[in-house]
């Protein structure tokens, strides 16, 4: 075996997400992912110093399609909403993606991907940044762990652990009528807080903690 690399990358980028989607997290090492592409584990670290910069590529691959929302003419309501539903359906993609990229978040790994679409948006209707990035994160750390539920959920339904009634289809995650309900409910009550907050800091009367309790 030569002492060059024989995969680029990409390559191994895109082994570890197979593997991860196949196998799932725990299973995901470097040892696995050396022996899937005929090499060495040694040899992967000619792409990357550590497991870790080897996953947040792979959290970067999952969350690539986020680039793909076209917030240009949508209300701050609608961007919010739909850079959330699609950030779930990213992680939706792939077997244990919500825990992985919440790591690699924690990690400073990868950068949130909502927050610079959000405030594209937020800036060209006026709306204070410090009030998008607080929503941006909002908007994140529950997209992130409510997915995170849904996988587990999954997991310990395809182990047979989850009683007959709970069942859950992995086809339909996302369209489950129960819990998409509830998802979009939790965009809007975000979406409708950052709305209100704004049109306070517009009018130059941010409320205090007074105020928001009576209102």
């Amino acid at each position: 075996m030569s002492g060059s690399p024989r995969h680029s990358r990409d390559d191994v980028s895109d082994m570890a997400l197979r593997l991860l989607d196949e196998y799932g997290l725990p299973d995901l090492t470097m040892r696995n992912i050396a022996t899937a592409l005929e090499v060495r584990a040694s040899a992967l670290y000619w792409h990357f110093p550590n497991k870790q910069a080897l996953l947040a590529s792979v959290s970067a691959r999952i969350l690539g399609p986020m680039a793909d929302v076209r917030v240009e003419d949508m209300t701050v309501s609608e961007a919010l909403r739909g850079l959330g539903a699609r950030l779930r359906e990213c992680l939706l993609a792939y077997r244990d993606a919500a825990e992985l990229v919440s790591s690699s978040l924690a990690l400073g790994l990868v950068d949130s991907p909502v927050r610079p679409q959000l405030l594209a948006v937020t800036r060209r209707d006026g709306v204070p940044d410090s009030l998008s990035r607080v929503a941006a994160e909002a908007v994140m750390h529950f997209v992130v762990g409510y997915t995170f539920h849904e996988q587990q959920r999954l997991s310990a339904d395809s182990f047979g652990l989850l009683p007959a009634a709970e069942s859950l289809d992995p086809q339909n995650a996302s369209t489950q009528p129960a819990q998409s309900g509830d998802f979009e409910e939790a965009l809007r009550m975000i979406a409708e807080g950052l709305e209100t907050l704004s049109a306070s800091a517009r009018a130059g009367a941010s409320p205090g903690p007074g105020d928001r309790a009576a209102s």
